[in-house]
């Protein structure tokens, strides 16, 4: 075919015209409801395992997948699996849901003299196996508790519950609004005065041990679940210790993995914060957790860049932030806080959720993508130096977030 055929320059500028549709934030639902579909086939496949586990790090240089939080992962891959069955229909992505809670309900723990009641949920990266950590169980439970919602089956949120009881009784202190982050795996003793995250900190104080873990509001569902008011008690305790403990720049710089020293703050730790703000709005009706979250949500807006990216370490102090580490996760679950603040009245972010959206649509590994286990993928990169060399990865959590965040947008745009 010569480019003079007129059929040549109309194929031309019908590929042009979808990519300045795109990169406009003007896409149609069909393009959000075909990343809907791609995302949620990579994360059913090749994100999961045969006993359908998350997958966590693929590190692209060795082709090679690494566990990190197996359990944490595995919950948010459920919570996102959910959203894409609930938006499709489509009940494969029901069944990998499943087949992840059931993973995550095998860890109770059944024997143990101490742990009784607990999930096994191993930590693991750079802590190793020997420690359970508070947020790897509570920041994948939203994806347990929605799994029995969705299938009405209760196991699911019965081990869940189960864990939550044990926490509160055992990691939860009232008086100073906050949970302990980590537990003893083999003796199940709660580590109150040293923590293995601070390995080389002679001196620790409280909150080097411990933070105010309300990531995942897992005492708001349990209350919601099995109606014990000690649940609600402690979860809006907590969320008032959020806004206490809230720094004036809108982000928890006194606990890790944010940094007081580098004035640098993790790209989805604070959001959580927030996310679990709005949960306590939604309980309460209170109006001040949306305007804790909405601080927080600010902070989010100015890190993202123009065409949307939001990166792994971004700073206070003005330093500009690290180009090396994409983090598609923090562009999704900002976006998520900023969709959610907007429906409340919190318009100023809504210019910041278009490029988030716009963002998702072009960050994406191509479906016909030479190695199979990123066809479908979201942008999620990582740069760390392990055992000698670059250890370059791409990360789940792009994939799990931005599928919440494009069946969330789909409600949002499309209504």
């Amino acid at each position: 075919m010569k480019w003079n055929n007129p059929n040549r320059y109309l194929c031309v500028l019908m590929l042009f015209s979808l990519w300045a549709t795109v990169a406009r934030g003007q896409a149609k639902k069909e393009d959000y409801l075909l990343a809907v579909n791609q995302i949620a086939q990579y994360i059913s496949g090749p994100m999961m395992d045969e006993q359908g586990r998350s997958r966590c790090d693929y590190n692209m240089t060795e082709g090679k997948w690494y566990e990190y939080e197996v359990p944490w992962h595995t919950g948010q891959a459920v919570n996102a699996l959910l959203a894409a069955y609930k938006q499709t229909g489509n009940k494969k992505y029901l069944a990998a849901a499943i087949k992840g809670g059931e993973y995550w309900a095998g860890l109770e723990i059944k024997d143990h003299p101490v742990l009784k009641g607990m999930v096994n949920a191993h930590h693991g990266d750079t802590i190793g196996e020997d420690f359970i950590v508070f947020a790897t169980v509570s920041d994948g439970t939203p994806g347990i508790y929605e799994l029995s919602r969705v299938t009405k089956n209760d196991k699911y949120a019965k081990v869940a519950t189960s864990a939550a009881y044990w926490m509160m009784k055992n990691m939860y202190d009232a008086e100073k609004g906050i949970c302990y982050d980590n537990i003893d795996a083999k003796t199940g003793e709660v580590l109150k005065e040293n923590s293995p995250f601070w390995k080389n900190k002679a001196e620790q104080t409280l909150f080097d041990v411990s933070r105010p873990n309300t990531e995942g509001w897992l005492f708001k569902d349990a209350f919601e679940f099995s109606g014990d008011n000690k649940f609600k008690d402690a979860f809006i305790n907590l969320c008032n210790s959020l806004i206490e403990k809230q720094g004036p720049e809108g982000v928890w710089m006194s606990f890790m993995p944010n940094s007081a020293e580098a004035r640098s703050f993790h790209p989805r730790f604070s959001l959580w914060y927030a996310e679990s703000l709005i949960q306590a709005f939604k309980l309460t009706g209170d109006k001040k957790y949306l305007d804790a979250a909405s601080r927080t949500a600010e902070v989010f807006a100015k890190a993202q860049q123009k065409d949307g990216t939001i990166y792994y370490d971004n700073y206070l102090n003005g330093r500009q932030p690290d180009k090396g580490s994409i983090t598609g996760s923090a562009a999704a679950l900002a976006g998520i806080v900023w969709m959610q603040l907007s429906q409340n009245g919190y318009k100023q972010f809504d210019e910041n959720i278009e490029k988030s959206a716009s963002w998702i649509l072009k960050n994406r590994y191509a479906q016909d993508h030479p190695d199979p286990n990123l066809r479908g993928a979201v942008l999620e990169t990582r740069i760390r130096f392990r055992k000698g060399k670059a250890w370059l990865t791409n990360r789940d959590t792009g994939s799990t977030f931005a599928l919440r965040f494009l069946v969330d947008y789909i409600g949002y745009k499309f209504k």
